[in-house]
């Protein structure tokens, strides 16, 4: 689930610093890209549960979720895992709603630190 203690610390980039060889253009490039996809697919994701359209919405889920650990939140991942599954099995919809909100919610915190990062990022260009 999501760990609050970590909306207020840095982002854990080591993933995306091994994956770039430590390139700190690379990992800029990564968080603009993570900046514009995501919010594409979280809309896609209310409005799929909205419409009660529980295959699309395990798969925007599941499609967002790998990208949490790219940027150091792993710990949101259950959270995702958790909206998918309800989705794909379509049993306790009823908490999918406020696990919803508390990930949309979370995505604001994420955009905030992935800002935080990328200026970290930008001094060392």
């Amino acid at each position: 689930m999501i760990d609050a203690e970590k909306n207020n610390s840095p982002l854990d980039l080591s993933y995306l610093r091994d994956m770039s060889g430590d390139s700190a253009e690379f990992m800029i490039e990564m968080i603009d890209m993570f900046k514009s996809q995501t919010p594409l697919y979280i809309t896609d994701l209310e409005q799929s549960i909205a419409a009660g359209d529980w295959d699309k919405a395990a798969g925007y889920a599941h499609k967002i979720k790998p990208t949490l650990s790219y940027v150091g939140r792993e710990d949101a991942r259950g959270h995702l895992q958790l909206i998918e599954n309800t989705a794909r099995d379509q049993k306790d919809l009823s908490v999918m709603p406020q696990a919803l909100r508390e990930f949309t919610d979370f995505a604001q915190i994420l955009y905030r630190q992935l800002d935080e990062a990328k200026a970290e990022l930008e001094k060392r260009l």
